[in-house]
């Protein structure tokens, strides 16, 4: 837990009320903890924004609505994949009928895949840049007519440290490097519509999907975790959780950051600034 974390059913709004926003992702996935997209929805609502949430999986969105309107705030679920045109325009639709606006997009779906370009099959490459960087194409240029009719808006962009270094997942981190980049013309384009855009670029948060990454690498979640801390700078005095992204987006979300637009705010406990724990573990596997 993170001392800026707040507890279940705390009220504090005011940061982005009367906004409406739209996360996608929003659902949460088992595993221990809480995932980005749950805890970013939470606190937007909880500052003030109607929130539509949107998941492939309705039922794991219907988590997070209970969660939300169970402590007072608004929110609408949204059952789409951020990879059908359609889809994505009825999510911005859907915004405009609940709640009249929209103005803060959260693109927050990933997947990930570990590898190397030589035994990755062309479909997984595929399918890795369509779900993690083609769907920000997709479900940006639905909303940003919508914001741009009432004033502008705010795009907050989910990237990973995969976009600045060695993961072990090329396709994901060349997706989420793309977003970066993405993200800076989207900023430049826009920015006179009112529209920011900028990033949130996570470290090795402790979020569900860190225990199916660490499957995927054949590894023990613990034994990831216990690396990670003992490579980051702020790895002994606190443990990095979906919480510390959502603090991220809310301000980013709000007009708190009303003069900021085409940044990627690392959030890593300074991962960004050590050896990645990959090659650590590599070079660990080539010592006698």
């Amino acid at each position: 837990m993170t001392v800026m974390e707040e507890t279940p059913g705390a009220v504090d709004r005011g940061r982005v009320e009367g906004k409406v926003a739209i996360v996608t992702g929003g659902g949460q996935v088992d595993g221990p903890g809480i995932g980005t997209g749950k805890a970013a929805s939470i606190l937007l609502a909880r500052h003030g924004a109607g929130v539509v949430l949107v998941d492939r999986e309705p039922a794991r969105a219907e988590i997070t609505r209970k969660e939300i309107e169970a402590a007072g705030g608004r929110a609408v679920v949204v059952e789409g994949d951020v990879t059908d045109p359609d889809d994505c325009e009825r999510m911005t639709q859907s915004a405009l009928a609940q709640f009249g606006r929209l103005d803060i997009l959260v693109n927050n779906v990933g997947v990930s895949t570990p590898g190397n370009v030589v035994d990755m099959a062309e479909t997984t490459w595929d399918e890795m840049i369509d779900i993690n960087l083609k769907s920000v194409f997709l479900v940006s240029k639905r909303a940003i007519p919508a914001m741009a009719a009432t004033g502008g808006g705010s795009i907050v962009n989910i990237s990973s440290i995969g976009a600045l270094r060695s993961i072990g997942f090329p396709a994901y981190s060349a997706a989420k490097g793309g977003m970066i980049s993405l993200s800076q013309e989207m900023a430049a384009q826009h920015g006179p519509q009112g529209i920011r855009v900028n990033v949130v670029v996570p470290g090795a948060v402790q979020t569900p999907r860190q225990r199916s990454a660490a499957d995927k690498l054949g590894a023990e979640l613990e034994q990831v975790r216990r690396m990670a801390a003992a490579v980051l700078p702020l790895g002994q005095t606190t443990r990095g959780t979906a919480w510390d992204i959502g603090y991220a987006v809310l301000f980013l979300a709000s007009d708190e950051s009303s003069w900021i637009t085409g940044q990627a705010l690392v959030v890593d406990g300074g991962q960004s600034v050590t050896v990645p724990p990959v090659a650590l573990a590599s070079l660990q596997s080539r010592l006698p």
